[in-house]
């Protein structure tokens, strides 16, 4: 039995146009800038949500000058309005709470910080895709400052989505990492899930890996499903992907079918358990979290929610 996703991951979606002739038309974007908008995120990939999670907040671009700080990134274009980011200093960023990768604190119309785990699943179309590509764009520019050829530093230019080599004149753009993530199910209704070694007691979420060198989608799906966990899979299809800027990744969501009787191996010093999950337990893990001893799954702004979703739901 096969599935399809119910809606787009949470941070795949995006409304506005990039515009991307437009990063590099500096007079026209001199015009703009009076009705930009801008949003501010911090190093710890956060920004300032409103309304309970569904709104970022975003200022007038005349309160950062009178024209583009040579930090922002340009996020694109709408209704004659242009959408921007900039990062805020370190050191005008307050520490994050202990635990912060699992914290999801309680949402209130009041503005706060939050990252994108945090708010993905609750932020608007637009709101989302705005955010989540100044996050992406931010982790970039953290890591790019130097030359890879030459060691030389390098230089913003194109609102933010070039850098430029001041030794070779190399150009480098947005780097992105493939990785498959992929729910593999038994034909019926059971389903594999597993819980990576750092994670918390009763976390469970779906098998990923990184895309090697030379290696097809389908082929990582098979080899990471085998190495994760020892099984093997077989009819691997194409679900959906998503952005992850932590740090900078693209989720290429599949599904597979195993055989539940494997005896399962989890891969030393990764994955600390895994087990097969019947659909009737995963709908009621999924509809009231914390409900179901051990069994606390993955964010909703991630695309593994999504797929767990998708496939619970067949046969409502």
């Amino acid at each position: 039995m096969t599935f399809d996703l119910v809606g787009l991951p949470a941070l795949s979606r995006f409304t506005i146009d990039r515009q991307e002739p437009l990063r590099g038309d500096d007079e026209r974007l001199q015009q703009l800038w009076p009705k930009s908008r801008v949003i501010v995120v911090d190093v710890r990939g956060r920004t300032l949500v409103s309304d309970r999670g569904t709104r970022v907040v975003d200022r007038p671009a005349t309160e950062f000058g009178d024209q583009p700080p040579h930090t922002a990134v340009l996020l694109g274009e709408q209704d004659g309005v242009a959408h921007w980011a900039v990062p805020l200093p370190a050191e005008e960023t307050e520490e994050a709470p202990a635990g912060r990768a699992w914290s999801y604190p309680e949402l209130t119309d009041e503005p706060q910080w939050l990252d994108l785990r945090q708010s993905g699943a609750t932020l608007d179309d637009t709101s989302a895709g705005l955010f989540t590509t100044a996050a992406a764009l931010f982790q970039w520019h953290r890591i790019a400052k130097f030359c890879a050829k030459c060691g030389a530093p390098t230089t913003v230019e194109k609102s933010g989505w070039v850098r430029i080599c001041s030794g070779c004149g190399r150009e480098e753009y947005p780097r992105t990492d493939a990785a498959v993530i992929c729910l593999v199910h038994d034909g019926a209704d059971q389903v594999l899930v597993a819980r990576g070694v750092e994670w918390p007691e009763g976390r469970f979420s779906v098998l990923a890996g990184f895309v090697e060198a030379g290696e097809s989608l389908e082929a990582c799906v098979a080899r990471e499903i085998l190495e994760e966990v020892g099984v093997t899979v077989h009819s691997v299809r194409y679900l959906g992907s998503q952005p992850w800027p932590f740090p900078r990744s693209l989720m290429i969501g599949f599904e597979a079918i195993a055989d539940p009787t494997e005896p399962l191996r989890p891969a030393e010093g990764e994955i600390a358990e895994a087990k097969w999950v019947p659909r009737s337990l995963l709908r009621e893990a999924l509809k009231a979290p914390g409900t179901v001893p051990d069994l606390y799954m993955a964010g909703g702004a991630s695309i593994a929610y999504r797929m767990l979703q998708s496939w619970a739901a067949e046969g409502d």
